[in-house]
Order: C-alpha cells, then sequence, then structure tokens
C-alpha cells in the first residue's frame, strides 16, 4: 500500500469537497486506485491536513473538521488564509487538473514544513507538464492485461470484505441514537402565551430579532442557526 500511494499521480477532479480548496482526486494509473469505504458513521474530527481515501479518490482536508475518509497520511496545507506567497498565489493551492506526487518525510520535517510553508519559507517541487488524452488511452490500452488483473483480485478482495461485513453483523449496522432529549433533565418553565419549539438538532441563537410584545402575522418565518 505504501509503494501504491508513494507512486501514483493524483489528478485533480474538483475542490473543495471538506472545506477550503480540498482537493478531490484519483490516481492516474488505474492499478494505483485504493478503494475503500468512508467511515459510517463518520468521524466528528479530522485533523487539518490530513490525506485520506473515500472510494477510489482522495482527498486532503484544508481545515479541522468532521470527516469520514480513511485515513493514509498527513501533508502539506491546502489553504492559507494568511499571505500570499510564490505557492500559493490564492488561498487555495492547487488547481483543477494538477497532479499531486507524495514523497515521505519524518514527523519532525514535517512539522517545520509546515511551520515555514504557509510563511514562504518552503517551496514546493512543481514541474509542468500536459495531460494528453490520446496518449494516456494508449497507455491504458499497452497495460490493459495487468489493469484488468488488478481489477480482478481488488474485486475478489472486495467481495471478501463484504462476506466478512455480513457474517459479523456489521453489513446490516443501524446506529440507534434514540431519544435525543435527556428526559431526566429540567423541565423548561414557560410563560403564559409561550410555546417551546423542540429540535433533534441542536444550535445556538446568535441573533434575535424580535423585542417582547412583537407580533408576527401568517407567512412569516423565524429562524435559528447553528454555527
Amino acid at each position: 500500500m505504501k509503494e501504491i500511494v508513494f507512486g501514483a499521480s493524483y489528478l485533480v477532479m474538483g475542490l473543495g469537497d471538506v472545506y477550503l480548496g480540498a482537493p478531490v482526486a484519483t490516481p492516474l494509473d488505474p492499478r494505483h486506485r485504493l478503494v475503500t469505504t468512508k467511515y459510517n458513521p463518520a468521524r466528528t474530527w479530522t485533523p487539518e491536513n490530513a490525506v485520506g481515501i473515500g472510494g477510489s479518490y482522495l482527498c486532503v482536508y484544508g481545515m479541522e473538521g468532521p470527516g469520514g475518509y480513511q485515513f493514509v497520511g498527513r501533508t502539506v496545507q491546502m489553504w492559507n488564509r494568511f499571505r500570499r506567497t510564490p505557492d500559493f498565489e490564492r488561498p487555495w493551492l492547487l488547481r483543477f487538473f494538477d497532479q499531486i506526487r507524495f514523497y515521505p518525510v519524518s514527523h519532525e520535517e514535517l512539522t517545520q514544513i509546515r511551520e515555514d510553508f504557509p510563511r514562504g519559507r518552503f517551496r514546493l517541487q512543481v514541474e509542468e507538464t500536459r495531460f494528453n488524452l490520446r496518449d494516456y488511452n494508449r497507455f491504458l490500452a499497452d497495460h490493459a492485461e495487468s489493469i484488468a488483473e488488478f481489477k480482478r483480485r481488488q474485486q475478489a478482495a472486495f467481495e471478501a470484505e463484504r462476506e466478512r461485513w455480513t457474517a459479523s453483523g456489521q453489513a446490516a449496522y443501524r446506529h440507534d441514537q434514540g431519544d435525543a432529549i435527556d428526559e431526566q433533565g429540567e423541565e423548561l418553565a414557560l410563560s403564559g402565551g409561550d410555546v417551546a419549539v423542540e429540535s433533534h438538532v441542536h444550535g445556538s441563537l446568535w441573533q434575535l430579532a424580535v423585542a417582547p410584545g412583537s407580533a408576527s402575522r401568517r407567512g412569516r418565518s423565524c429562524w435559528c442557526s447553528s454555527p
């Protein structure tokens, strides 16, 4: 797996999948396409600059947040919120149809690179190239046999994994959250004429646009937003 990840050239097919210029990329060589499921339920926290794979796509998280991709490593920033540098002509690092290649570094090296990169003290290794569809189709034809064999092995492994899920009961797993309301909590005391509105999704009141005594009419809506 390590050889596949570091040997692959990932073609960026989209940006902003999980916030702030996060790339969605897939290897040009089908034999480098690791196929894996996403977490279900998803993680509630994912570190910034984590590299993950979901399905056959690779993503680099541009900021901390939730996520479901399976981790394969860590890398440099995809988004620079502070300043422009030679590599960050815009806040986002990559463009459509860029190609990404990874190489291994130590934890200490990566920590220092992350410190230097958004400040322009570390430069990426960038090579100008051109994607030629005719040449790519010829490459696929020349390696059709080994590509087909890789896909056969991959499909067999996937089916075996699905069988293990079925045998262990994971294939039909359902997460029962139960009642989101704490029945042991204190009951809300309402004044006369007040009405409580319950929701299974929590939120934070960030703006109050009415004052006591304000009247509402049919067709008007009130909104409560969570950050």
